[in-house]
């Protein structure tokens, strides 16, 4: 059975948490592997409402184990406070739930940094969430950081924390913030790690039994590959490679065996905080599109920008990722409107150009190109199959497939998990 990769198509927030949740029904392993808390992923199950930053979504489903790949960087206290809120609801996961040993850790101090380095930036802000998870990969790169295996070790961790936490100290007291009090930072990362440590076990080892026994695993990024730190609008990015290749890496599972990659995109296009959106509304029916999707950010609670659907950043990222179907969502936000369009290619400088720059300047600066369709102006939430669709929406869906180079396989018209269906077109 081959390995599936499930990623965002665009700038993040497209909605995979609630697609991870309805595709694991039939998965054995849904691993996460990139990112950090700073990527909120809603599930919502019969009205009720859960929001993970850590935990993979596939929790709904008994046969499934969660795992946290080593290209994730966690917070042990923050994934303890997601874990005993899952108890709370009546969801134990304990049983079907590992740690990569060679994850790396983010702690207070990386927060600390964070916030003082995104304060000092003032109006030129990259609009990071503040949770610590560029300065934790920072530490990886530097070959400093705390990783999974040290959890197992109080010792040695006990030793690396405050060797590390007293270096951010002098680099926060040099920039005019306040020292963290070491031993208490410790005390809490350690009566966490204390906790977490019967989880941790070599992902690696364990995923590659799963595909060779044939079994269904599924892999899971979070935000999007417009966030991608190679391929995104750097540096308006994340720090991790969010596509399909920081997959590969991010849980030890060789490019052979991804067979199937499937990219999420909203019907229009959000970002959330600073950077270039080239088909961002700044009118009313941006504030509209906005309104009717609830578009606030699941860990910031940030408004998002909203704006029509970028063809020519969708298939960029088909293109690098190797997408073989399309999952998209939030259809019935557009329910009410006469007119969608698609931006289908950019001007910039007086010529048409259907790439994305990598220039930042450039990429301010272009102006979309776009292509007007009619709207169906009827509501779609309760369309189950590709034939219960107003016509002018598969209209839409279609044009999209030729536009992005692969085929829409899931299409969602609400927030519930009954409110998605498998498209069947002949």
């Amino acid at each position: 059975m081959p390995v599936s990769v499930l990623i965002g198509a665009q700038w993040g927030d497209e909605g995979k948490g609630k697609i991870i949740d309805v595709l694991a029904g039939d998965a054995d392993v849904v691993a996460r592997y990139q990112g950090g808390n700073n990527a909120g992923h809603t599930v919502i199950v019969g009205g009720k409402k859960y929001v993970l930053h850590l935990i993979p979504s596939g929790i709904h489903s008994e046969r499934t184990t969660c795992v946290i790949g080593n290209g994730v960087v966690m917070n042990p206290v923050q994934l303890l406070v997601e874990f005993d809120g899952l108890l709370d609801q009546g969801i134990d996961i304990s049983d079907r739930f590992e740690i990569s040993s060679r994850v790396h850790l983010v702690f207070s101090y990386h927060c600390a940094i964070d916030s003082m380095r995104e304060g000092a930036l003032g109006d030129d802000l990259i609009g990071t969430t503040k949770r610590g998870i560029g300065p934790a990969y920072a530490d990886k790169v530097n070959r400093v950081g705390l990783r999974g295996a040290d959890m197992l070790k109080p010792e040695k961790f006990a030793r690396l924390f405050r060797q590390n936490c007293e270096a951010a100290n002098k680099i926060l007291v040099a920039n005019g913030a306040a020292a963290l009090d070491v031993e208490a930072e410790l005390k809490e990362a350690t009566a966490a790690a204390a906790r977490l440590a019967p989880f941790v076990k070599d992902t690696a080892v364990s995923l590659n039994k799963a595909v060779r026994e044939n079994r269904n695993v599924l892999l899971e990024g979070a935000q999007g590959v417009w966030l991608d730190i190679d391929h995104g609008t750097y540096p308006f990015v994340t720090s991790s490679n969010t596509g399909v290749g920081g997959a590969c890496s991010g849980v030890g599972i060789a490019p052979m065996h991804i067979q199937r990659v499937i990219g999420v995109l909203k019907a229009y296009t959000t970002r959330v905080g600073s950077g270039p959106f080239p088909t961002e509304l700044f009118d009313k029916t941006g504030e509209d599109i906005q309104r009717i999707g609830h578009e606030f950010g699941a860990t910031t609670g940030r408004p998002r920008r909203a704006g029509w659907l970028d063809a020519v950043a969708t298939s960029y990222a088909v293109m690098t990722n190797g997408i073989t179907e399309l999952t998209v969502t939030k259809m019935d936000v557009l329910d009410t409107f006469e007119e969608i369009k698609i931006c289908t290619a950019y001007e910039l400088d007086g010529k048409t150009i259907k790439e994305v720059p990598a220039d930042i300047e450039d990429l301010e600066n272009v102006k979309p190109v776009y292509e007007t369709l009619a709207g169906w102006q009827e509501p779609t939430n309760h369309c189950r199959e590709w034939s219960d669709l107003p016509v002018n929406a598969q209209r839409y869906l279609k044009r999209v497939e030729e536009l992005v180079g692969a085929p829409v396989k899931i299409v969602s018209v609400g927030p519930d998990r009954a409110e998605t269906f498998k498209v069947r077109q002949d």
